[in-house]
């Protein structure tokens, strides 16, 4: 069931066609969920984040220790959906041109001439997977750029479309320093969301063990199309937003500048930079997209609340002090929401 806004937000509604279309992405995702539990035990609030970013259209970086079914997940959810899934193994020694593609010298058979044709790299794909994405030098990570943001790659003066939709879930290892290059912040930030992956339960890690030694590999069905997808994503960007809630998103993201006329005195101690413009749009978009998910055509604080962490984990870069006091990034996060201004509760 789709349930219609709260009496204060009458306003706020979407057509009927569209709550139709609401109720249908709710189905197709929960069954989405079900296929991707046939094959990955556990791990349920990082599926719902990654389903939360493909609707709303955005990037995920995924960030967990090695064997936690981040590369069966991403692959999982892309069967699942019928998208054309590649994998990218980034390495120090991988070049910009192994990711966007690059010109080759070609033979017409036929006439004998010798032509520059381009060949289309691993990025030409709808579910692009950058493992490792810190093991290889920025000028590498760069090749995303343009294609992350703008859904094209330029290559020989040439301008490429991408099929759509188009989605880079990246991984990185958190305990790994060595051979490794930190995301710049121009590029962390085209992420919508950052994933922390942790560690399955007991019962979760036993499941695993059965699963994974038994001999049987479950069978993923397709359950939507990418152009189920697109039509999904442009419903989520229709979804209506109240205005208490851009009030709420906005002072929430500006508080978190230290440069900021009124910014409080802990955050000019332990915050260096604070999270720009880009933070606010994609932090309503993936509120809109849960707010769907949860059965409602409104957007409520409470959405918000809940995302903040993921959306604001990477754009935030805390201080020297911060790091010696031992305060971390979700403790200033935790901090920002629960300082915040709490509207009232009626309209949570």
């Amino acid at each position: 069931m789709v349930t219609p806004p709260p009496r204060e937000d009458e306003s706020a509604q979407l057509p009927v066609g569209d709550v139709e279309a609401a109720a249908a992405l709710i189905a197709s995702v929960n069954e989405v969920k079900k296929q991707v539990g046939r094959v990955v035990v556990g791990q349920s609030d990082v599926v719902e984040q990654l389903l939360i970013a493909i609707l709303a259209r955005g990037h995920c970086l995924l960030e967990g220790v090695p064997g936690l079914a981040k590369t069966l997940m991403v692959r999982t959810l892309a069967s699942s959906m019928s998208l054309d899934f590649r994998r990218i193994q980034f390495t120090p020694d991988l070049m910009p041109g192994d990711i966007t593609g690059t010109d080759i010298i070609q033979e017409d058979h036929e006439t004998g001439r010798r032509e520059m044709v381009f060949r289309k790299g691993p990025i030409f794909t709808q579910m692009l997977l950058a493992d490792e994405i810190n093991r290889t030098p920025p000028k590498t990570q760069a090749a995303l750029l343009e294609a992350m943001q703008e859904h094209e790659v330029t290559a020989g003066g040439q301008t490429y479309s991408l099929a759509e939709p188009f989605f880079v879930l990246a991984t990185q290892n958190p305990i790994e320093q060595e051979g490794t290059y930190p995301l710049p912040e121009a590029q962390r930030d085209r992420f919508l969301f950052h994933v922390v992956v942790s560690y399955p339960s007991r019962e979760e890690e036993a499941l695993i063990v059965d699963l994974t030694t038994s001999g049987e590999t479950p069978e993923v069905g397709h359950v939507i199309s990418g152009e189920d997808i697109v039509r999904f994503q442009s419903l989520v960007r229709r979804v209506p937003l109240p205005s208490h809630v851009k009030d709420w998103v906005i002072d929430l993201v500006r508080d978190a500048r230290p440069n900021s006329p009124d910014s409080k005195d802990w955050v000019r101690e332990w915050i260096q930079w604070g999270p720009g413009p880009r933070a606010s749009q994609q932090l309503v978009l993936a509120s809109k997209a849960r707010a769907l998910l949860n059965g409602r055509t409104h957007v409520t604080i409470d959405d918000v609340q809940t995302l903040a962490l993921p959306v604001l984990r990477h754009r935030i870069v805390p201080t020297f002090a911060a790091e010696a006091d031992g305060v971390s990034i979700e403790d200033l996060v935790d901090r920002l929401v629960q300082e915040h201004r709490v509207a009232p509760a009626s309209l949570l």
